[in-house]
Parts: C-alpha cells; structure tokens; sequence
C-alpha cells in the first residue's frame, strides 16, 4: 500500500524513469473517483446512524466502525497515491511518513476487526436469540467498538519505531521514499502475522459462521403458508383462531425475510473484503519468497485500486441491499419524498408473538429495525389511543397496533 513495499534491500535501482502520461492518468482519474465516491459514502453512513434514532442498532454500529476504519484507507492510503503518481517521490516529510503509515496499518486492522465482530453478532442474534437478548444489546456493541480500536492503536504503534524516510540512489536521481528503518528480511514476521491475524482468521472464521447462520436461515424449511395454516385453524378453532394464525404467520414469514436480507448484505459485504483484498495480500506474500520481487507498476495499481475499492463499495451494498438506508440516505441528502405530518389513510396491523420474537433470533431492537427495513413504513398512534403493554395480554402475548 504505502512505499516500504515497493522496493527490497541491495536492489540496483539503474536508471530511474518516471510514470508515464498514460499511467499518471489512468491511476489519478481512477484514484480520485474511487476515494472520493467513498469518502462521501462512508462519511454518509457515519451521520445517518449518528443523527437517526431508529438507525442505532448493534449491527448498525459495527458498520460505522467500518465505515470509519474505510475512511482512514482511502485517506491515508488513497490520497498519498495520487501525489505518488505526479511526483514519484514521497513529499510529506518524516512526521507524514509515520503517521500516515501507521493510520494505514490501524484502518486495515480496525476493518478486518470490525467485520469479524458483526458477524459475530449476527451468529449470536440468529443462532443463539435468547443469549441474544442480553448479548446483542447497543451498549456492549459500543464497548466491543471500542475494544476493537484500542487493540489495533496499540498494535500498530510498532510502525512508528519501523518506518522512515529512505533515499533512493539511481543512476541519475535520487529520490525521498517512505522506507524501512532496518532490513526488510526482519519485517517478514510483522507481515506474515497481519495476514494471519487480520485477514486469514477473520475469513476462516466468518465462513464458518455464515455457514452456520444459513442453515438456521436458509435451509430450515420456512414459516407454514398463511394460506393452509388458516385452512387449519378454520378446521380446529373456527374463524377467530383462523384469523390470529394468518397474522402470526405472515409476522413470521416477514421476520424470517428481514433477517435474510440483513445477512446477505453483510455476507456480501465479507465476500468483497476477501477478494478484494486478494491480490495484495498475495503479493506480499510471494514477494516475500521471491529472489526478485515481482513490481510491475500496473499490476501495482491494480492491487491499490482493489484495496480503494473494497473501503469505498461498503456504502453502496448498504444503498442497493438496505431499504432502510437507502430512505435514510435520501432523507439525510433531501432528495426523498418529504411525508406528510398527516396521519396516513390506509389501515396496517403489525402484529407479532413475545415468544416467537425470542425464538426467531432477534433480539427487540432488530426486531423493530428489521421489520421497518422490510416494508419501509411506520405504524403511528393517533391521539386518544391507548396503547397496549405487555403487562396488559398473557403469554404468548399477541399486540394489535393499527392506524385508521
């Protein structure tokens, strides 16, 4: 990502030959837009949850950490590129070398954490709902936040004390890079434990939880049809049991979709991450046992863009997949439709089971946010109403909250 990697020790350098037209074009046009379509991108999630209620959710608290790791990539790692291709030197001084390698190094780590600990919340909250109750919850997600991101500040403080600037001697210039205080064979170690811990682990790990969430998800067969449960009910309890089943069924089949889509938008998000962080990693990897590392300069910049790509596509799967952050984003740019104040015409019911809701694998505020996910409406109480308690029905309690 950085300088340190493009050069090995006692190599002869020969004569220096800067970018090309073309490369300087290609790589800043493609740079620019990648890192500022995820700027504004990950900068918009950041306020969307920050600034709406509904939107602070566990899950959605993961994102943000995401969404801000993504932002110390694309702007310590993308930005520096771009001054690369122009001048092909390193023109940031000392103080700029170590502190943008080592926000580098902290976004990466803290991204790779940070998809590891939703989709571990999400194997709890599906896998395990009554853990999920008091595991899954905003407060611990906001202590697990910040566990995560001292964990990774500590780390990778030692980029401080291994990184400086080099002079690079050609044959006919010498130039400033962003180098390695001491040998790079002694730097081996340091990679190899990153690419185990930060992206190895992490892979193998959410694989493995993904696979187990899919078949609480996906291979379990699915909610009976409201169709033949009523036909069932009619024939059992009469029409008022038929009608009570219909609702609690379409409730289930409706939870069980939101769920499924929150899942596969975060699974798609961790697909991304391993591919796209591939090529690079793989580089380094083989260069660490070549005699002469392989640095061709396009394959160079297809390795950067990959990694650009991967910290600014985050926001965009959240818009395509997300019904919920798709109308948030267009509230928060004010290009929705503005909703009026007044109560609204048609009548919905929403109702749903305790018990079901707990055996499901949510805890209530998934519950509430998926649900609004999924049909992108908000059940209001008009004045004078009152509203029903839980204290107020038996077990398993059955609320009825209609508009009119």
């Amino acid at each position: 990502m950085e300088n340190v990697t493009l050069f090995q020790d006692n190599q002869t350098h020969g004569n220096w030959t800067d970018y090309t037209t073309e490369y300087k074009v290609v790589s800043i046009f493609l740079v620019a837009l990648i890192c500022g379509v995820g700027i504004v991108g990950n900068v918009m999630v950041i306020l969307v949850v920050l600034t709406t209620k509904h939107m602070r959710t566990p899950t959605n608290c993961y994102l943000v950490s995401l969404a801000v790791a993504d932002l110390m990539v694309l702007t310590a790692a993308g930005l520096p590129n771009i001054t690369d291709s122009l001048y092909g030197e390193w023109v940031y001084g000392y103080a700029g070398c170590l502190c943008i390698t080592y926000l580098q190094y902290l976004g990466i780590n803290a991204s790779s954490c940070s998809i590891t600990a939703f989709t571990i919340e999400r194997y709890i909250a599906i896998c395990h709902p009554i853990k999920a109750q008091f595991l899954c919850t905003l407060s611990r997600a906001k202590k697990i936040i910040v566990a995560v991101w001292t964990f990774t500040s500590l780390y990778c403080v030692m980029w401080f004390y291994l990184s400086d600037l080099t002079e690079l001697v050609f044959d006919n210039i010498t130039l400033v890079s962003c180098g390695y205080k001491v040998s790079r064979s002694l730097y081996l170690p340091i990679y190899f434990t990153d690419f185990a811990v930060f992206y190895v682990v992490p892979l193998v790990l959410t694989a493995i939880l993904y696979g187990l969430i899919a078949r609480i998800l996906f291979l379990n067969p699915l909610p009976s049809d409201p169709v033949e449960k009523s036909k069932k009910w009619k024939k059992e309890s009469g029409v008022k049991k038929e009608s009570l089943s219909v609702k609690n069924s379409s409730c289930s089949s409706t939870t069980a979709t939101s769920r499924r889509q929150v899942t596969k938008m975060l699974a798609v998000v961790v697909i991304l991450f391993a591919l796209l962080w591939m090529p690079y990693r793989t580089l380094v990897v083989v260069n660490s046992f070549l005699p002469q590392a392989y640095l061709d300069t396009w394959f160079l910049l297809f390795c950067r863009l990959c990694i650009y790509l991967n910290s600014a596509i985050n926001p965009v799967i959240y818009n395509a997949m997300s019904q919920k952050f798709r109308a948030a984003f267009r509230k928060l740019c004010h290009c929705g439709p503005e909703r009026s104040e007044k109560p609204p015409t048609y009548s919905a019911a929403l109702t749903y089971s305790v018990i079901k809701e707990t055996s499901n694998g949510e805890s209530p505020e998934h519950f509430t946010t998926e649900m609004d996910e999924l049909t992108g409406q908000t059940v209001q109480f008009l004045p004078g109403r009152k509203r029903l308690s839980l204290q107020d029905t038996a077990i398993p309690t059955q609320v009825a909250l209609s508009t009119a």
